[in-house]
C-alpha cells in the first residue's frame, strides 16, 4: 500500500517554509526598512477599522487606511526628531 500523497508532500512544503523563514530572518538583520514598513502596515490593519468606525462611515476604507498610515508616519517622524534633538551624537 502506497503512503498518501499528503504524507509525501507535507515534509517538502514544511522544509520550503522553514527555508523561507530562515532566509527572511537572515535578511532582517541587514535590511530593516522593509520590516518596519511591514509592521506599520500590519498595525494599520488594526487602526484603519477604528478610524473608519469613529467617522461613522464618512470616510471610505481607502481614506481610513491613508489616515492610519499618516498617523504612523507622523508618530515615527516625531519620535525620530525627538531622538535627534536630545541624542544628537548618535546621528
Amino acid at each position: 500500500m502506497k503512503p498518501p500523497l499528503v504524507n509525501i508532500l507535507l515534509p517538502q512544503v514544511f522544509a520550503q517554509i522553514v527555508t523561507g523563514v530562515d532566509e527572511i530572518w537572515l535578511q532582517w538583520r541587514k535590511q530593516k526598512l522593509p520590516l518596519y514598513l511591514f509592521l506599520a502596515m500590519c498595525l494599520n490593519l488594526l487602526v484603519a477599522p477604528v478610524v473608519y468606525a469613529a467617522t461613522r462611515e464618512q470616510f471610505s476604507h481607502f481614506q481610513a487606511w491613508a489616515l492610519g498610515l499618516l498617523g504612523f508616519v507622523t508618530l515615527g517622524l516625531s519620535t525620530y526628531l525627538f531622538f535627534v534633538m536630545f541624542v544628537p551624537e548618535k546621528f
